[in-house]
Parts: C-alpha cells; sequence; structure tokens
C-alpha cells in the first residue's frame, strides 16, 4: 500500500502562486497514474488535474486549466501540482491519490490510495 505525503500548501493572497507536492513512500510511483483533487468546505471533493504514468499526458478540470500544471520528477518520485493565478474559490483541502493503473482518470473511484491532505487558502 502506498502511502502518499502531500506538502506546500497555506494561506496566499488572490493571484499569487504555490506549489504542491506529493511524496508518495513505500514504493516508487513511476508505474502508476497520479492525480490532484480538491474539497471544498460543505462542497463534494472535486478534480483537479492527472498525470499519466509516463508523464506525456495530463488532464485539468475546466476551472483550473491554464492556471495549474501538474508534473512529476521520477528521481524525486515526487509529483507536483503548480498553482498559479489563485482564486479565493481555489480554497480547498488538496489531496494526492495514486491510480495503479497508466491511464490518466478524472473520477475519483478509479484511485486506489489517497494522502491526507494539504489547506490551500486564497485570501481575497
Amino acid at each position: 500500500q502506498v502511502q502518499l505525503v502531500e506538502s506546500g500548501g497555506g494561506l496566499v493572497q488572490a493571484g499569487g502562486s504555490l506549489r504542491l507536492s506529493c511524496a508518495p513512500s513505500g514504493r516508487t510511483f513511476s508505474s502508476y497514474a497520479m492525480g490532484w483533487f480538491r474539497q471544498a468546505p460543505g462542497k463534494e471533493r472535486e478534480f483537479v488535474a492527472a498525470i499519466s504514468w509516463s508523464g506525456g499526458n495530463a488532464v485539468y478540470a475546466d476551472s483550473v486549466k491554464g492556471r495549474f500544471t501538474i508534473s512529476r520528477d521520477y528521481a524525486k518520485n515526487t509529483v507536483y501540482l503548480q498553482m498559479n493565478s489563485l482564486k479565493p474559490e481555489d480554497t480547498a483541502v488538496y489531496y494526492c491519490a495514486v491510480d495503479y493503473s497508466r491511464v490518466v482518470h478524472t473520477t475519483e473511484t478509479q484511485y486506489d490510495s489517497w494522502g491526507q491532505g494539504t489547506q490551500v487558502t486564497v485570501s481575497s
């Protein structure tokens, strides 16, 4: 079972940037697709971005397209979510997840292991 640890969350003003990191422990994640989801207070968890095992395919939610970038560093066994031009509506707990397949999915039921989440708060 892969354990995922997210970091990089915090408080930022609207228009600012943050970079989230997800570092799986226990095994390498180079063969798996990875995703980021978020959950705002009182809302369902929603898909943000995902990247294929090769890094060659990335998918984004329409709400973050053009502002967020998902990437992975195989040497560091880490996946990142670079978030630019942040808006107050981006405020949420952000979760990293691993999909034990090589296919990018946007639904959370396809993911097999989850991190504990990291809080991102964007002030107006």
